[in-house]
C-alpha cells in the first residue's frame, strides 16, 4: 500500500504520514541471509493462519465491544462503537479477532498529532492484506483525542492500518477519516509515552516492513514500541470455523515498527 497525503503549509507534513505510503527510506544495511532468515521462520509459526485468507474473515461486529491492548508502554483498552462506523468497526473486530495486531510494531508516534500502527511483523500476512481495501463509512464522529481511525490512502482505501489521534483534529473529519472508537479513561497516558523521537523524516520505509517484518525495524529502529496483544475482552468472541487455533510457539520479542504509515502512515487510516 502506497499512500501519501498532501496537505497544506504546517500540516502537509504530517498529514502526509496518515497515509498509508511509505516514504522514502534510506538504503538499509543488508543483514545476513543466516541471521534474517531463523528469525522469520520462528515468527512464522506464531500468526494465526487464518489471516492468510482475509475472504473468510467477514464477522459481525457487535454493536459496542472493547478491545484490551498489552503494549511494551503498559496497558489500554478501546471501545468500538460500530454505529459510528459500521465497516471500520468491522474490519477491526475481525483483524484483532484473528491477533492480526500482536507483535506488530508502532511505527509512527508525532507529537501533538497521532501516534500509528498496522503493519504486520510478518510478511505473509502483510501479502495477504495487501489488496483488501474496504468502502469508506460517512464521518460521523470528529477526530477527537483519543478516536481511533482507520488511515488511508485516498477514498476507499481502508485496510488495516490505524491510528490513534493525541489530540484534537477536527480538520481530518472533511477528509474521509472516520473514527469507530476511543481510548478509555487513562488509556491515552500510555498512548502518549510510545517512542516517538525517530520522526516523520528518520526514513522508516512501509514496504520494507512489509516485505521483511519486523527484523527491519528492530535492526534500524530498535526504540520503536510494540503491541505485545490485541484482544477483544468484551463481549467474548465466538469461534468461527475460520478460525484455526492460534500456535503456543513464542512469538519473537517485537519492536515498535512504523505502522503501515509510517512514511506517510497509512492516510490516518
Amino acid at each position: 500500500m502506497r499512500y501519501a497525503l498532501a496537505f497544506a503549509a504546517t500540516l502537509a507534513l504530517g498529514f502526509a504520514t496518515l497515509a498509508q505510503t511509505p516514504a522514502a527510506a534510506p538504503k538499509s544495511r543488508s543483514q545476513g541471509s543466516t541471521a534474517t532468515k531463523k528469525p522469520a521462520a520462528a515468527a512464522h509459526s506464531t500468526y494465526d493462519r487464518a489471516l492468510l485468507h482475509p475472504s473468510l474473515l467477514k464477522d459481525k461486529a457487535p454493536d459496542i465491544y472493547v478491545v484490551k491492548f498489552v503494549t511494551t508502554r503498559g496497558d489500554f483498552t478501546v471501545t468500538v462503537n460500530r454505529a459510528w462506523a459500521p465497516l471500520g468497526a468491522e474490519r477491526f473486530y475481525n483483524l484483532v479477532k484473528h491477533h492480526f495486531y500482536d507483535n506488530a510494531v508502532v511505527f509512527r508516534a508525532v507529537p501533538n498529532f497521532v501516534t500509528q500502527f498496522g503493519i504486520s511483523s510478518y510478511p505473509a500476512v502483510s501479502t495477504a492484506w495487501k489488496k483488501t481495501e474496504i468502502k469508506d463509512d460517512p464521518v460521523t464522529q470528529s477526530n477527537k483525542k483519543g478516536s481511533i481511525v482507520f488511515a488511508t490512502a485516498g477514498a476507499n482505501t481502508r485496510t488495516t492500518q490505524v491510528f490513534i489521534n493525541l489530540k484534537d483534529n477536527a480538520f481530518l473529519d472533511k477528509t474521509g477519516f472516520a473514527p469507530f472508537g476511543t481510548v478509555d479513561g487513562d488509556g491515552m497516558k500510555v498512548v502518549e509515552m510510545f517512542y516517538d523521537q525517530y520522526g516523520d523524516n528518520a526514513g522508516i520505509d512501509q514496504e520494507q516492513i512489509e516485505k521483511t517484518g519486523k527484523s527491519y525495524l528492530d535492526k534500524n529502529f530498535p526504540k520503536l514500541d510494540v503491541i505485545k496483544s490485541a484482544t477483544i475482552i468484551s463481549p467474548a468472541p465466538a469461534a468461527t470455523s475460520a478460525t484455526k487455533p492460534k500456535s503456543t510457539a513464542t512469538a519473537p520479542k517485537s519492536s515498535s515498527a512504523t505502522p503501515k504509515s509510517t512514511a506517510p502512515a497509512k492516510q490516518p487510516q
